[in-house]
C-alpha cells in the first residue's frame, strides 16, 4: 500500500502530511465507514504536536465535506480513542499520533466501532477510495447533508473511571511514590490523575507539552531523566509513557530499567497465579528474546509469536482466545480492559504484582536472564527472497540444529538485512554470526 503503514498513515507533517492529503483521506475513511454507519458520528482525538491543529482541521473538514458529524475531543491517549470510540457508539475512531516519533512527524490512526484498529483489508478499500477522485467527488455533501462537529472536553472523566476499573479493588496505592513521565504527550493530564486518585505519592516529570517537546529526550524512549529522578527521589517505581501512552517502559526503585520481556513474563505469571489468564497462554512478537518462552514454559504458559506491531499482536490474541499479549518495546495488551496497547492499564497491574507479592520492583520484574543475543545489518543492492537464495534453507537449518533462534528479516525502509541470533553461549553465537553474514554477503553481493 501506497499510504498505509504497520501502524496508521504516517509521515512529516507539511511535506508527506499535507493538508491536502489529510483531508482527501478522511473524505476516503468517511466514505468507507459511511457503508455499515448506525450512529452517524466519528470520534477524533489527537496528541500534543504543533501539527496536530493543522490535521485535526483537515480531518474534520473531510469528514463532514462527506455528510459525517464529528466529536472532538483535544489530547487524549490512542487506547483512549479505542475505548471511547466504542463507549460513545461512534461509527469510528480517529487518533491523530505518530507515537514516539519527533515532534514534526505525524500519523493517523483509524478505529472501528469496536474500538479495534483497522485490518489490513480494511486500509487497502480506503486507499482505493483514496484514489478514486471521481468517487470522492461523488459523495461530497451539499445543503443540509453536510456534517457538523463539536468539541466536547469532559470525556477525560469516563477513560479515567476505566482505568481505574483495571485496578483491583481491594487494593490502593497509599504508601507508593511513584514517578510518571508523560515524554511532554497525550497522556499528561490523564496519568498523574488516575494514580493520585488511587492514593499514590504521585512525582510527575515532562507534562509541559508546547507542541514541539512531544518525546524529546524523554518518555518510553529516553527513560534515562525518569531513572535518575526515581532515584534523587528514592521512589517505589517509575513509569514512562510514549507520545500517545500506548507504550510503557518500567525503572525500578534502584534506577535500573525493567526489560521488556521480563515485564510480559512477570505480568503472565502474575495473571496465572491470579487466575486471569485466559487459557495459560500469551502473545509475543518474533523480536522477544527465547529466554522469556523458556521461562513461560517452565510455570506452564505457552507462547505464541505473532509479527512486529501491537496489531499484529492483537490478532493472534483473538484467534487463540487469549486475553494478553505485548512487545518487548512496551506496548502491552491486556483485552479485558482494553483493544490496544496502555500503558496506564499496564502500569497499573504491574502496581497490583508488586503489592499482592509485597516485592520491590527489582525483585519481582527480574524474573529470568535474558539470553544473548546478536544483531547486524547487512547493506544490499537488492532484497533478494531469502528463499530464493541458494543453501539458505540449510544453512539456518543448521545454526538452529545448535540451539540458536534465528530471525533474518529486510529492512521495511532501507536497503538492509537485518541478521539476528539468539541462544545461550555467547561465543557460539558470534561464531555462527561470523560465518552466516560471510555466506550472505557472498550471496547478496551482486
Amino acid at each position: 500500500m501506497k499510504l498505509f503503514g504497520t501502524d496508521g498513515v504516517r509521515g512529516e507533517a507539511g511535506k508527506f502530511l499535507t493538508a491536502e492529503l489529510v483531508m482527501n483521506l478522511a473524505m476516503s475513511a468517511g466514505i468507507y465507514f459511511r457503508k455499515n454507519s448506525v450512529t452517524n458520528k466519528i470520534l477524533v482525538g489527537k496528541d500534543t504536536r504543533r501539527s496536530g491543529y493543522m490535521i485535526e482541521n483537515a480531518i474534520v473538514s473531510g469528514l463532514t465535506a462527506v455528510g459525517y458529524n464529528v466529536i472532538q475531543i483535544g489530547p487524549m491517549p490512542t487506547p483512549a480513542i479505542a475505548f471511547l470510540t466504542e463507549d460513545m457508539r461512534c461509527d469510528a475512531g480517529i487518533m491523530i499520533s505518530a507515537s514516539h516519533n519527533p515532534y514534526y512527524d505525524n500519523g493517523i490512526k483509524f478505529f472501528n466501532h469496536f474500538g479495534d484498529k483497522l485490518q489490513e483489508n480494511d486500509e487497502k478499500k480506503i486507499e482505493e477510495i483514496f484514489f478514486n477522485k471521481e468517487l470522492i467527488q461523488e459523495n461530497q455533501k451539499t445543503k443540509k447533508e453536510i456534517g457538523s462537529s463539536k468539541r466536547i472536553d469532559d470525556v477525560i472523566g469516563r477513560y479515567i473511571v476505566h482505568i481505574k476499573n483495571s485496578f483491583p479493588k481491594d487494593l490502593t496505592l497509599s504508601g507508593l511514590r511513584i514517578v510518571v513521565d508523560t515524554a511532554n504527550g497525550a497522556a499528561y493530564k490523564v496519568a498523574p490523575t488516575i494514580f493520585n486518585e488511587l492514593g499514590a505519592e504521585t512525582i510527575v516529570i515532562n507534562n509541559q507539552p508546547n507542541g514541539f517537546n512531544i518525546n524529546h529526550k524523554c518518555g518510553a524512549i529516553h527513560p534515562e531523566d525518569l531513572a535518575n529522578v526515581v532515584k534523587k527521589y528514592r521512589a517505589d517505581i517509575g513509569f514512562a509513557l510514549d507520545g500517545d501512552a500506548d507504550r510503557l517502559v518500567v525503572v525500578d526503585e534502584k534506577g535500573e530499567i525493567v526489560d521488556g520481556d521480563k515485564l510480559l513474563g512477570a505480568l503472565a505469571l502474575y495473571l496465572k497465579n491470579e487466575k486471569k489468564l485466559k487459557n495459560s497462554a500469551i502473545v509475543a512478537t518474533v523480536m522477544s528474546n527465547k529466554a522469556l518462552e523458556d521461562f513461560l514454559n517452565k510455570h506452564g504458559i505457552k507462547l505464541y509469536r505473532s509479527k512486529v506491531g501491537d496489531k499484529y499482536v492483537l490478532e493472534e490474541i483473538k484467534k487463540y482466545n487469549l486475553n494478553f499479549g505485548g512487545e518487548n518495546s512496551g506496548h502491552i495488551i491486556l483485552t479485558d480492559f482494553g483493544k490496544t496497547g496502555d500503558g496506564l492499564v499496564s502500569a497499573l497491574q504491574t502496581l497490583a504484582l508488586m503489592l499482592k507479592t509485597n516485592k520491590k520492583a527489582s525483585e519481582v520484574l527480574n524474573p529470568f536472564e535474558l539470553y544473548p543475543q546478536l544483531l547486524k545489518n547487512i547493506n544490499v543492492k537488492e532484497k533478494i527472497p531469502l528463499e530464493n537464495i541458494e543453501g539458505y534453507q540449510k544453512k539456518i537449518k543448521d545454526i538452529e540444529k545448535k540451539g540458536i533462534r534465528t530471525l533474518i528479516r529486510y529492512s521495511g525502509t532501507e536497503n538492509k538485512l537485518r541478521v539476528l541470533l539468539e541462544g545461550k553461549d555467547q561465543k557460539v553465537i558470534e561464531k555462527e554470526m561470523d560465518e552466516l553474514l560471510d555466506f550472505l554477503r557472498k550471496k547478496l553481493d551482486r
